[in-house]
Formats: C-alpha cells, structure tokens, sequence
C-alpha cells in the first residue's frame, strides 16, 4: 500500500534551537489549518467523490499531507531539542513544556488542541472542495 523510504524528502538541518518559532511551526502541524487536519479532511472526503480521478487525487494529497507531518515534525525537534530551563522560561514556551516536555503533540499555536473539529466532510463533492480550498489557501 506505502513505501516508506526512512528518509525526509526535504531533509531539516537546524543546528540553533529557537523555542519561539517552534510555537509558530507547531500550528502548521496540529492547528485549525495545519497538516494533520488537512491530511484527515482530504482522506476522509475521497468517499463522497462521485468519480474515480477525483478520489485518486483526494487519496494522493492526503498521503502527502500526512507526509508534510513528518517534516514539520522535524522541524519543530529541532528547535526545541536540548533546551535550557532559561530558555524554556524566556521563550514562553513553559506551558508546553510543562505538560509535553520537548515532545510532538498537535496543538495550534494558541494551544488549542487538535481535533476533529479542525476539518468537515459533508458527503458532497463541490461543498468538500469548497471546504478544502478555503483551509488550503489560509496555509502558507
């Protein structure tokens, strides 16, 4: 079904850890328009979709969304990996880290956690791509 190569297509090589912009980069992981939601909103729409190509297509960007997962993941590591207590505390990062550590949990940047809440299938093809065009052009 997958092949699962190991390896970041686009590979994330942070050497300076910045707790700050780590909270901003998490939103893109578990936020209201992040990658998990995206990926959930277009697997779970491909059912509706009255035509062959259009559930193909709905199917291959919410694998590749899930795959955005990956690297964001790694991005939001890395800059948060081996962080001073001083650093925690002037970034403003302690609430996460107080119930995370330096873990990957969705949340958007605000701290709302992720849910299901995040995206809709309605069942018709046109109000899901509706749906989908407006999450992804709120997206950077």
């Amino acid at each position: 079904m997958w092949k699962y190569e190991k390896r970041l297509q686009y590979p994330v090589k942070i050497t300076q850890p910045n707790p700050k912009i780590a909270q901003y980069i998490m939103s893109q992981y578990g936020g209201p328009d992040g990658e998990m939601g995206a990926s959930m909103r277009y697997l779970s729409q491909r059912y509706a979709m009255p035509y062959d190509v259009g559930k193909a297509v709905l199917t291959d960007i919410g694998t590749e969304e899930l795959a955005h997962l990956e690297i964001v993941a790694a991005i939001v590591h890395q800059l948060t990996r081996n962080l001073t207590m001083e650093e925690v505390e002037n970034s403003g990062f302690g609430p996460y880290y107080i119930d995370h550590t330096a873990g990957i949990w969705p949340q958007a940047a605000g701290g709302v956690p992720f849910n299901a809440c995040e995206f809709q299938s309605k069942g018709d093809p046109i109000t899901d791509l509706c749906e989908d065009l407006a999450a992804d052009g709120t997206t950077a």
